[in-house]
């Protein structure tokens, strides 16, 4: 099964949460710590994430007593492929794929060497074609604390 790492997602689910906090380009910025709390993600997992994200220039690290994280560039202007590079390194299906490892065993004898890197391209363009804003859609709602007993709907909608 071709999956996704954790942390890309989480990279993912970071960035857009940057996105709607207003921590574009110019904007504010946000802290490894208050991320942690509005994405339910673990803190060290929201650090982990940031550095691989400030690496790779997809997300801005400031310093200093109002320092933080924002955005390099807008959620549009940024492909899903390059988070999945900046967390996990090349895209490559098999080990013998452009951006593969290269460690294959069977390497001399393999019938269908080579014939895996038009599969890797198409993927890789797919990912290309989409973006983060593609994926990061309106801000998720907040949920309303649960009714109290006895209370009817309408005094729930008035309110």
């Amino acid at each position: 099964m071709l999956r996704l790492s954790k942390l890309t997602d989480y990279a993912v689910v970071v960035m857009a949460r940057l996105a709607h906090d207003g921590a574009g380009p110019d904007g504010q910025v946000q802290t490894a710590p208050g991320l942690a709390v509005s994405t339910g993600i673990a803190e060290p997992t929201v650090a982990k994430v940031l550095k691989s994200l400030g690496h790779a220039g997809l997300v801005d690290s400031l310093r200093g007593a109002r320092g933080g994280y924002r955005l390099a560039r807008p959620l549009a202007e940024v492909p899903l492929s390059e988070v999945i590079v900046a967390v996990d390194g090349p895209i490559a299906l098999t080990a013998c794929v452009d951006g593969g490892s290269g460690l294959c065993e069977a390497e001399n004898i393999c019938a269908v060497r080579g014939r895996w890197n038009p599969v890797n391209q198409a993927i890789r363009a797919a990912l290309s074609g989409i973006t983060l804003a593609d994926l990061a859609g309106p801000p998720p709602q907040r949920r309303a604390p649960p009714a109290a007993a006895g209370a009817s709907a309408a005094a729930l909608v008035a309110e």
